[in-house]
């Protein structure tokens, strides 16, 4: 009983100090429900793909099966043996790390027009609630916006809150990729926002996207919206304990893996980590081993699960922006009793390169037109150091 009372006291620091400077994330926090339920195993039609003898062969499991099996797997099928698992396992295919991209696209094209038309019928059903009918009409329309000409799904799964990760540029031919990891809130519903996009992962890679071409537009990149992993939501218990990042950390790194099968960049993709994001790849850095380390941006951090880089491993090299609007700097930067994410990314001991956020304001802001934290992000994914400025010592 004791040790319940101590954790609920220690939530409620971390996040009322975030509510004390942001009066929007007391909203979050009152909205924020139960824990939510990590997904950590294969989207649906796994079991019945993974039965499946009709090929003469086993089809690779795809709870356990390398990036690079998958890959050889699929190098060996016909273009008919191909379309027919694209048929008949959307879910499988799709989100299947080592697939090749295209067959991934179009698989997922078939899955979320699938899920559409379950959630229309479900919003015209007389029986159901009209809140339940109001929810299924969101996730029609959030489904459907995905369906757009030249929307390019690299995974999408329906479960939940739902899970999407789309791709801007020619992936395959990239020679710069870049990830992006969001934070707390990104599900299907939250994914693509009209209104205040950079709240988006949608957003913010669109952002990422357009000032990579602005500063080198003879360069092919692609960037990546990673909401492959179930977020917390608001300032609830989620968003201080490390448990989602951890069930996060092994679908990042297979994602890393297919992509290592799949693309031929010039360096291995740069991870641009936000807010809760940070402490995923804070979790899964010590398992990315490269020839060229791994850039890794923490922004907008309530810290990336460690004291400093020297625990992050070998393979990564960890840049962090925070700009002194955003109210993620007055959380407690500390790990007690499981709560809590580590030392502040950015101070000096921590041992990241400090970079200027100059320009950029509140938690969501470092990706608008115009800031250096825009600027300094694409240049690093460019992998053109030289023009990524520091952070100077008004700590903007």
């Amino acid at each position: 009983m004791h040790r319940r009372r101590v954790k609920r006291i220690l939530i409620g620091v971390f996040a009322g100090c975030a509510v004390l400077v942001d009066a929007g994330a007391a909203a979050a926090q009152a909205a924020a429900g139960a824990e939510q339920l990590a997904i950590t195993t294969p989207p649906a039609g796994s079991a019945a793909w993974v039965a499946d003898d009709s090929l003469g062969r086993a089809l690779p499991d795809p709870a356990t099966a390398k990036p690079a099996v998958v890959a050889a797997f699929f190098a060996s099928l016909t273009p008919a043996e191909l379309d027919r698992l694209v048929a008949e396992y959307p879910l499988v295919v799709g989100n299947l790390d080592g697939a090749p991209l295209d067959a991934r696209y179009r698989a997922n094209r078939v899955a979320i027009a699938a899920e559409r038309d379950r959630a229309r019928q479900r919003s015209a059903d007389p029986a159901l609630e009209p809140a339940v009918r109001a929810l299924a009409a969101s996730r029609a329309n959030d489904s459907d916006r995905l369906l757009a000409e030249g929307r390019q799904i690299l995974a999408f799964d329906p479960r939940g809150r739902g899970l999407v990760t789309e791709v801007w540029g020619d992936l395959a031919a990239a020679q710069r990729v870049a990830v992006l990891v969001p934070g707390s809130d990104a599900d299907l519903g939250h994914f693509d926002q009209t209104a205040d996009p950079m709240r988006s992962p949608a957003g913010m890679a669109r952002a990422l996207y357009a000032e990579e071409h602005a500063q080198s537009p003879g360069t092919r990149t692609a960037v990546i919206a990673w909401t492959g992993y179930v977020t917390p939501q608001g300032l609830g218990p989620d968003a201080v304990t490390s448990r989602l990042a951890e069930a996060a950390a092994p679908r990042l790194e297979r994602l890393l893996g297919g992509l290592k099968q799949t693309t031929s960049p010039e360096a291995p993709p740069a991870l641009l980590c936000h807010s809760y994001g940070s402490v995923v790849c804070g979790t899964a850095a010590p398992t990315v081993h490269e020839a060229q380390p791994t850039d890794v941006v923490a922004f907008g951090s309530p810290g990336m699960g460690v004291d400093s880089v020297s625990e992050l491993g070998s393979g990564v090299q960890v840049w962090a922006a925070r700009n002194p609007g955003d109210w993620i700097g007055n959380v407690p930067y500390l790990e007690v009793g499981g709560l809590g994410h580590g030392a502040d990314p950015t101070t000096q001991a921590f041992g990241a390169m400090a970079i200027s956020s100059a320009g950029a304001n509140g938690h969501n802001g470092y990706l608008v037109d115009g800031t250096a934290s825009r600027h300094n992000f694409a240049a690093i994914a460019l992998g053109h150091y030289g023009d990524v400025s520091a952070r100077p010592a008004d700590g903007n």
